[in-house]
């Protein structure tokens, strides 16, 4: 893990206002995600985990503070230079895996690439190896319908990793699927952290929180902790029910 900070927060809040009420979501957040680092968000539902994430995605704003992400104040990009970048450096893994089921597993990962304009042979070749890599090579043909929920949030993975992100994100990835194939998953996440990227995942399942370096735990929209995980089980025996 490298000690230059990939991501930064510095106070930031995210406020939601009505005529009658301001809502606090995020409270004067502090968080820096180093890069090779492995970040678990953890906390009860509604304590602002989500919005964290679109933050950090760059699918939201704060409504104050600063967003610091490899060196560049992105709270103050425009939505041209923020769609630009998060495309090109932010990978997404979602929870209901959010694959278009007209198009096959191969189509399906190629789709950023082809929003980043890259050319087809190049966008092949990083369609193969990302397919190869989470294990799905063998169904490049098929589409999401025929495939289980497990290999379509590998597929969803694949799709995430294909363009080489600095920052992945997930959220919630192994909210739809069963013990087995959500340890399964894990461990795909684990060895995608051993081989360098960078991750921060938002769970709710303190079993997989645990399998991250870092467990950072969220409460009412304030930072309630974070602290360094002693032990890292692997995702086979330590995420078991």
């Amino acid at each position: 893990m490298s000690d230059q900070a990939l991501v930064r927060l510095e106070k930031v809040s995210k406020v939601f206002e009505t005529e009658l009420v301001q809502t606090y979501a995020l409270s004067e957040v502090d968080l820096a995600i180093y890069k090779g680092e492995f970040v678990s968000i953890a906390g009860p539902s509604g304590c602002g985990k989500t919005t964290l994430l679109s933050i950090l995605g760059l699918l939201d704003s704060p409504s104050s503070g600063r967003y610091l992400l490899e060196g560049n104040s992105v709270h103050e990009f425009g939505s041209t230079a923020r769609a630009r970048l998060r495309r090109s450096t932010i990978g997404f893994i979602f929870q209901s895996f959010n694959l278009i089921g007209e198009l096959s597993v191969s189509e399906n990962v190629e789709l950023p690439l082809t929003y980043q304009g890259m050319g087809a042979s190049e966008r092949k070749k990083r369609v193969g190896a990302a397919l190869e890599r989470v294990g799905m090579s063998h169904r490049a043909s098929h589409r999401p319908s025929q495939l289980s929920g497990g290999q379509q949030q590998r597929v969803a993975v694949a799709r995430a990793v294909v363009g080489d992100p600095a920052l992945l994100l997930a959220d919630e990835p192994t909210g739809n699927l069963d013990s087995e194939n959500g340890a399964q998953v894990m461990e795909l996440l684990g060895e995608l952290h051993q081989s360098g990227a960078t991750l921060c995942m938002v769970t709710h399942d303190p079993r997989y929180a645990r399998l991250a370096q870092r467990s950072v735990d969220l409460l009412d929209g304030q930072l309630a902790s974070s602290a360094e995980v002693a032990a890292v089980p692997s995702a086979a025996s330590g995420a078991a029910p």
